[in-house]
């Protein structure tokens, strides 16, 4: 469950890892073993990546989620091993945090150290409070097995350190990566390991264990996982992340329960669903992408909140996250990336701090307008790379009392080529006006009540907003297209 969606991965870095080990207990079995990094590290590791999450990803901003999420997650970490009688107090003190990530995509991963995240994605679709115990248990569990120093200590590169912009080169232009990397600013992720099957069975095993300890009804966790697995199968979906690290959803789907019936033999009541608590948290939660944060449609990119649109090139592939967008060629061969520069104050310093951060010359910059109107200013120039030549155009603008940088480039035998691409977007930034898109809502999550036994299909509202599939609300809610539902059931419909 460490692997975020592959259309996070150009702009992701891979975690450090340590080239010597250490020897340290397991929190897990108290006995030694080599790790790639000491415990202390591995908080450090967590504390400082974690800002990075945050920063890309954004958190949800509900204060009753979050609240509510922290406190069930405390409550399954109090009966795992971190907090067990006879652990290490480097283990027992250690302050977990727990975070719900703004993100549509279906993920739940940890950091080393104790950071533990879900996404509103996630969220959805769950049916009850069960189910997600034991995919917090899951996460407790990789962060007390220590699976990420475990991992990187059979690594056979010590490190491998890629910042934002580079990484778009190599992810998806095939280009060098060097010093145009830091042509992205401060972008810069982490790339989660993907760990081995007999990782992510431990792993298992102990949610299902700290789920069941907590008196959850674990055997419930099973059904989401049918939900990934349905996932998976649709066609033409990409593989959600949770199915992408290694073992089979069908055998998850029997061992659960298995598992969790092994702890009701000891003794351990497992009564806890808490459906009709959990599905009334989930009213009114943004269900997909939040349009208010950016939207692409007919060939435009519009921001809604901050209230300016711009054009992109026919056939460019637009990636849209908190901190930037980043729009790439079909062809996979040339990036722009926008980004709000707050470190200066008007577009000329906006390149020029660039330019000298990096240690670059430019004689081809100068003072131009967006639109007719907004000011910008904008160089170009090739930076040697390995064996390669990159043309680069750095593009700012100021507009709504911010400054926005674009970074646009490509290989230098194509940038002639691409140049009138990247001033068909640049010099197009405009104002958005458009009523119909500044009043754009997010799609939210409507409770409602079945009032007679009806085929699921039946009860969707037709058009579905936002080109919402019906299988895909099917498989939020746990059910078939064909199912008979009950008077009486709570069912969680898209609603715009």
């Amino acid at each position: 469950m460490t692997r975020l969606l592959s259309y996070f991965s150009p702009l992701l870095i891979i975690l450090i890892f340590a080239s010597s080990c250490v020897v340290q207990e397991s929190p897990i079995t108290g006995t030694k073993r080599a790790y790639a990094y000491s415990w202390d590290q591995e908080i450090q590791i967590g504390r400082e990546v974690d800002s990075e999450i945050v920063s890309e990803f954004g958190l949800y901003e509900d204060d009753q989620i979050n609240e509510w999420f922290d406190r069930i997650s405390h409550e399954i970490l109090e009966n795992s091993h971190m907090r067990g009688e006879d652990v290490s107090d480097r283990f027992r003190n250690t302050e977990f945090v727990f975070r719900v990530l703004d993100s549509p995509v279906i993920n739940a991963f940890a950091l080393p150290g104790g950071y533990v995240y879900v996404t509103r994605g996630l969220l959805a679709h769950m049916n009850n409070e069960a189910q997600l115990a034991v995919v917090i248990g899951h996460e407790i569990g990789h962060v007390a097995a220590r699976h990420a120093s475990q991992r990187g200590l059979q690594q056979t590169i010590g490190s491998v350190i890629v910042m934002g912009g580079a990484i778009l080169g190599q992810e998806l232009l095939g280009l060098p990566g060097g010093s145009i990397l830091n042509l992205s600013g401060q972008a810069a992720q982490l790339i989660f390991l993907s760990y081995s099957r007999n990782h992510e069975r431990e792993s298992d095993r102990l949610g299902v264990e700290y789920a069941a300890k907590t008196g959850y009804a674990a055997e419930e966790g099973a059904a989401f996982f049918t939900s990934l697995r349905r996932i998976s199968e649709r066609s033409g979906q990409a593989l959600p992340n949770l199915l992408s690290t290694h073992p089979d959803p069908g055998e998850r789907e029997q061992n659960i329960p298995r598992k969790a019936a092994e702890w009701r033999e000891q003794g351990y009541e497992q009564t806890i669903y808490k459906t009709e608590e959990y599905l009334q948290r989930l009213q009114g939660m943004i269900y997909g992408d939040n349009p208010r944060n950016g939207f692409h449609e007919d060939g435009n990119f519009y921001h809604p909140d901050l209230e300016f649109r711009f054009p992109y090139p026919t056939g460019w592939q637009v990636i849209n996250q908190p901190s930037q967008v980043v729009l790439v060629s079909g062809e996979g061969d040339a990036v722009m990336i926008l980004r709000l520069d707050q470190e200066s104050s008007d577009a000329r310093e906006s390149v020029h701090k660039f330019l000298e951060m990096n240690n670059i010359e430019s004689s081809d910059q100068r003072s131009t307008t967006s639109s007719g109107s907004i000011p910008a200013y904008e160089a170009n120039f090739s930076i040697q790379d390995g064996e390669q030549t990159l043309g680069v155009n750095v593009y700012a603008l100021e507009y709504g009392g911010r400054v926005y940088r674009y970074i646009n480039y490509t290989t230098q035998n194509l940038f002639d080529q691409y140049r009138e691409h990247f001033a068909a977007t640049t010099s197009q930034f405009s104002r958005l006006t458009d009523q119909r898109i500044l009043n754009t809502r997010p799609v939210t999550i409507n409770l409602v009540e079945t009032t007679q036994r009806s085929r699921f299909s039946d009860l969707l509202p037709s058009p579905m907003p936002m080109n919402i599939d019906p299988e895909e609300v099917a498989i939020i809610n746990q059910v078939f297209l064909d199912d008979m539902i009950e008077p009486g059931t709570t069912l969680k419909i898209p609603t715009q």
